[in-house]
């Protein structure tokens, strides 16, 4: 099953934990000094919050998924566009050890799409937004 993801980039990550426990009506499930992840069942979505990030607000979107073959089909929707995709592979973010690819949208947005193995103990950013590459064929939407 697949799980919409968003992660803002805050300046105050203690205030910032206060305002989204109060709208999403629960704790995080995971809080780490400059990282903070709810899980929310309804609407299913993984959002995250951190102060890693090189600019306030949305830093990235993404999908998540949680078998590998749904990954795979998610691959093959990009490539099957004429997507400009990054093949991040296995790698080490957000506390979490997944396997990643990114793309970026029309609005210079990146977007991954991923599944996470295991936690992980440190946050190490292994990707870097100007990494992601961007759109420069026009997509066939079908």
């Amino acid at each position: 099953m697949k799980r919409f993801h968003v992660h803002i980039g805050v300046e105050k990550l203690e205030e910032a934990i206060c305002f989204y426990c109060a709208l999403f009506g629960g704790d995080p499930v995971k809080t780490k000094p400059d990282y903070a992840k709810w899980m929310l069942n309804d609407p299913r979505v993984n959002f995250a919050i951190s102060t890693r990030t090189k600019k306030k607000g949305v830093d990235h979107l993404g999908i998540q998924v949680e078998e590998e073959g749904e990954l795979h089909e998610l691959r093959s929707r990009l490539v099957r566009a004429d997507m400009n995709v990054l093949e991040e592979g296995t790698t080490t973010c957000c506390y979490a050890r997944s396997d990643k690819s990114w793309v970026q949208d029309l609005a210079g947005i990146p977007w991954e799409a991923y599944r996470t193995m295991e936690d992980a103990q440190f946050f190490q950013i292994a990707w870097i937004a100007p990494r992601v590459p961007v759109v420069l064929r026009t997509l066939r939407c079908s």
